[in-house]
């Protein structure tokens, strides 16, 4: 019998089927071996920090305490050693699939950033602010989010509590220099988290079963005078000490805003690109202003007085003169809270009428930031944990300090007037960073929800306030306008300032003159930036990175599309990736 024939074809699909089949195989086994990199470096993260942990929603060191003893760092950080090479040696990302390269990246960053904190930062020795968010969230994790038991939340709770006395020597004991805001702040906080211990934590406990509540009563006890000395401490030992220098440093704070922006502008386009900015929006301000300033102040001759001045000191006094006009419409300090609830309504009701962006259905609740928490932000966004199924968002809004004169009082509130606020609302409560988030938690990929990229999670509520003015929010007002373009202002100015703070040696007293002269703020709110820009390093240059970046994606995005371009449909594929590092999310909108 004749044999049959074989196509060649099929040897070639054969053999091409048996490749694919091994280059599988291949990728396989790398992504289990990145895998198992990743699942041991958060395990050892989460073993260092297990008050991180809980807050996250990885609860196997519920019952720790962070040790931050000489020894416990010190081999901490040599782990981080390890891990840095078996990033290396045991996951060849280039043999992974096109998302665990992504996540191969986001972890590459986030054990570098690690390292710098061990390296350079050392919070555990200049930051007193590091301890009291440990001992503020280190029990109220266990008793008020609900992710099991009571019985069993009370037992890590016993378990957290005992180690409490201790970390307080540790904290006495490593704390060295730091710099005096850090102190004076961790100060100012304290007496929230006298007040959470001592009203709070017994109520929370109270439905416990009658031997366990007697178990935490006993170790209770001592918490709360351990911190007690502590406080003290705080105020008679280390306060006269706190002599350290603010300032991170060029080369510092270069890689550290790198490591927590990842953008793809070169730094000196950045500052380029704000200098220019800068010019802009005063130019736009002074454009907008001179109707008003011709009605506010008809007896004054503009021409005349730009003649005896200059053309730039009669833009400062046009602008100022018409936010002194404006300004004095604003909330009282009782109702400021509810300003800003109307605000966001208001914000909601626009989106629903306009349609010009779908989001999403989830709840958000507003509440003001607990004293514990405040000095650092104005606002704090409050998320499940990347480790959670579900949860609620909160972003909480700090209440203007109690310490405040009549006069610092009405200098904020003047700052935060009922045509600047609605912007405000945008970029800090909603959608603000809430929305991408949103979208960033339902990515899938734990990574991402750990490490989401700062830039793109501020930088996106900036994108929307600009659409907000040319939308018709507030129906055109030119008081808005105006405000709308200081926001604007506000941000290239934060960017401006953080690199000079942090790696030019501006001293306060030009930063705040730079803020109140060419920003036009109020000198409260200037005092206000100063030391938040000294308290969070970088916080205030990712706005203004971010907007760059989408603005840049945004226009590579356009030439793709053409005349099928859509800002709706640009912006919800911006959303539907979370926040990723750069890069990698202008590849994915190439695509």
């Amino acid at each position: 019998m004749r044999k049959p024939i074989v196509p060649i074809f099929l040897f070639v699909f054969a053999f091409a089927f048996l490749g694919l089949g091994f280059l599988l195989s291949q990728q396989n086994q790398e992504e289990a071996k990145f895998q198992k990199v990743m699942d041991a470096y958060l395990d050892a993260y989460w073993k260092f920090y297990p008050t991180a942990a809980t807050m996250a929603g990885y609860h196997k060191y519920n019952d720790k305490l962070e040790d931050l003893g000489e020894n416990n760092i010190e081999k901490h950080h040599e782990e981080l050693d390890l891990f840095s090479q078996d990033m290396v040696t045991k996951a060849d990302k280039t043999k992974l699939g096109a998302e665990s390269q992504i996540d191969y990246d986001i972890l590459r960053n986030a054990l570098d950033l690690e390292l710098m904190r061990h390296e350079n930062l050392l919070p555990w020795q200049y930051n007193p602010i590091f301890y009291n968010q440990i001992f503020m969230d280190s029990l109220r994790s266990l008793l008020t989010k609900e992710f099991g038991p009571l019985d069993a939340r009370m037992k890590a709770a016993i378990e957290r509590a005992k180690a409490i006395p201790g970390l307080v020597k540790q904290a006495k004991a490593n704390l060295q220099t730091p710099p005096q805001i850090y102190t004076e702040t961790a100060i100012k906080q304290f007496p929230g988290i006298m007040d959470f211990y001592k009203v709070d934590v017994p109520k929370l406990i109270e439905p416990a079963p009658a031997e366990m509540k007697s178990r935490f009563q006993a170790e209770w006890t001592k918490v709360v005078a351990a911190l007690e000395d502590y406080q003290s401490f705080l105020q008679t030992q280390l306060l006269p000490k706190s002599t350290g220098n603010f300032r991170l440093g060029e080369q510092a704070h270069s890689r550290l805003l790198t490591l927590t922006s990842e953008f793809s502008i070169p730094a000196q386009e950045l500052v380029a690109r704000a200098n220019a900015d800068y010019k802009n929006l005063r130019r736009e301000m002074f454009l907008v202003g001179i109707p008003f300033y011709r009605i506010m102040y008809p007896n004054i001759n503009l021409e005349q007085l730009t003649t005896q001045r200059g053309e730039e000191e009669v833009r400062d006094a046009v602008i100022q003169g018409v936010f002194d006009k404006i300004k004095v419409e604003h909330p009282t300090r009782e109702n400021l809270l509810d300003r800003d609830k109307a605000n966001v309504e208001a914000l909601k009701s626009f989106f629903e009428q306009t349609k010009f962006i779908d989001l999403p259905d989830t709840g958000l609740m507003i509440e003001p930031m607990p004293l514990a928490c405040r000095g650092l932000t104005l606002t704090r966004l409050l998320a499940p944990g990347p480790y959670e199924t579900g949860g609620t968002y909160t972003v909480e809004i700090s209440p203007l300090p109690v310490d405040l004169t009549d006069d610092q009082a009405k200098d904020l509130l003047e700052e935060y007037n009922n045509f600047y606020s609605p912007f405000w609302a945008v970029r800090s409560i909603y959608p603000g960073s809430f929305v991408p988030t949103f979208f960033t938690q339902k990515s899938g990929s734990l990574l991402r929800k750990l490490y989401p990229n700062m830039p793109l999670l501020k930088g996106w509520p900036v994108y929307v306030e600009e659409m907000l003015i040319y939308g018709g929010f507030g129906n055109y007002d030119l008081r808005q306008r105006l405000n709308q373009i200081k926001s604007q202002l506000k941000i290239v100015m934060d960017f401006q300032l953080e690199l000079n703070i942090h790696q030019a040696g501006m001293t306060k007293e030009q930063a705040i003159s730079y803020m109140t002269k060419r920003g036009f703020q109020t000198p409260a709110e200037a005092e206000s930036k100063w030391n938040r820009i000294l308290l969070n390093p970088c916080d205030a240059a990712y706005p203004y990175i971010g907007i760059q970046e989408i603005r840049d994606i945004e226009k590579d995005y356009k030439k793709m599309k053409g005349e099928a371009f859509s800002q709706k449909e640009f912006l919800q594929k911006l959303l539907s990736y979370g926040a990723l590092p750069i890069r990698h999310l202008k590849a994915k909108l190439a695509q």
